[in-house]
């Protein structure tokens, strides 16, 4: 006998309604927690080093306070003296000022990355929302591995705007991605209007790095082709977000010819095709014009009416900025042209030929 009453129509609507806000409220709990986390961090991190700058206590005072505050709250993690010194730089690192010159009040100042200044000077208890935002752990990879605070705000936007784990931002620490976005030579700011030229600009990167996988020489385009579309999902990422996958060697016939794209794609946030062209060399202007012919092939094939206009990506081993930007100055079509890297692997039967690590090593010894 089943004794579930019976229900209206319109309950499983309301009970997803009901699991939706559950999920939202739960959110909005986890990101509360984290803010005021990193909040407490931030304050922390300004306390220990006042007292070393101001009070001139030294350093060894962080070990004893580990220990005390472990000893209060043993249920409590974040008080290793490890992570005490990464709240301490945490602080300065985005003060970056002169701290052995004046007190840790006027490190903050308007307009900084925090902009927490009251009117007392002191540093508010609420970060900026941004900031906030990111867990503890994404922090500490970015303040330790960048050089600036413009470097570093490029990688809380990108983290916040891409979704990136932890893994997934160190890698990309560790790629320099900061360097190469938007580094490509273009030719964007004669072909395409404003602001879809500075987005444009701003996806491409110089020189690209396909380090996730490995060729052995001899190699063509076809086969780096293949290897990138085998390993679709680290090639979509180091992309950047907005690329969806079309197809590999795709086909158009154009005057009862047949003709085969490399690579093509379609970025949802620029709302348009971009067709990538891989070349397994240096580049040369002719490069530029078959492009140029794929675009325009492109726009009238493919393109809808709502659509922006086609991109191309040149991606070469090797350039000459100078000549690129020559033979990109007259072409009609929007393109950019990049490097790229990846690993070559050494054949199997020279593998055995190389000395091992320790057999160096054992020569070293007798220098």
């Amino acid at each position: 006998m089943n004794d579930k009453p019976l229900l209206p129509p319109d309950y499983s609507n309301w009970l997803l309604t009901i699991k939706q806000q559950v999920v939202s409220a739960r959110l909005r709990t986890a990101l509360a927690a984290n803010s005021e986390l990193i909040s407490f961090y931030w304050r922390l991190g300004a306390q220990l080093l006042e007292r070393e700058v101001n009070a001139a206590w030294g350093s060894g005072f962080i070990d004893t306070l580990s220990q005390d505050l472990r000893q209060s709250f043993p249920g409590v993690g974040g008080f290793s003296a490890k992570n005490l010194r990464y709240c301490r730089a945490f602080y300065r690192f985005y003060c970056r000022q002169p701290i052995w010159q004046q007190p840790v009040a006027k490190l903050v100042q308007p307009g900084s990355a925090f902009d927490l200044m009251t009117e007392q000077g002191e540093p508010d208890s609420v970060l900026s929302e941004q900031i906030t935002q990111l867990p503890w752990g994404h922090h500490i990879q970015i303040f330790t591995k960048c050089q600036s605070i413009e470097e570093a705000r490029f990688y809380v936007n990108q983290t916040l705007e891409q979704g990136w784990s932890r893994d997934v931002l160190a890698l990309q620490l560790k790629s320099n991605l900061f360097a190469r976005a938007g580094s490509a030579v273009n030719n964007f700011a004669t072909t395409l209007s404003a602001p879809q030229s500075d987005l444009a600009a701003q996806t491409l990167k110089d020189p690209y790095t396909f380090d996730f996988m490995a060729l052995t020489a001899p190699y063509n385009e076809r086969d780096i082709e293949r290897q990138l579309t085998t390993h679709i999902t680290q090639f979509l990422l180091e992309l950047g977000k907005g690329f969806a996958f079309i197809g590999r060697q795709y086909h158009l016939e154009i005057a009862g010819n047949d003709y085969y794209l490399d690579l093509l794609f379609y970025h949802v946030t620029l709302k348009c095709y971009v067709v990538i062209e891989l070349k397994n060399r240096r580049f040369i202007p002719e490069y530029a014009g078959k492009l140029n012919f794929y675009l325009s092939a492109v726009d009238s094939l493919l393109k809808r009416d709502d659509d922006q206009p086609t991109i191309g990506l040149l991606l070469c081993r090797d350039k000459n900025n100078i000549e690129v930007e020559f033979a990109l100055r007259d072409m009609n079509k929007p393109m950019g042209v990049s490097e790229y890297t990846l690993v070559e692997s050494l054949p199997d039967n020279l593998k055995g030929a190389l000395p091992t690590v320790e057999e160096i090593e054992q020569d070293l010894q007798f220098l």
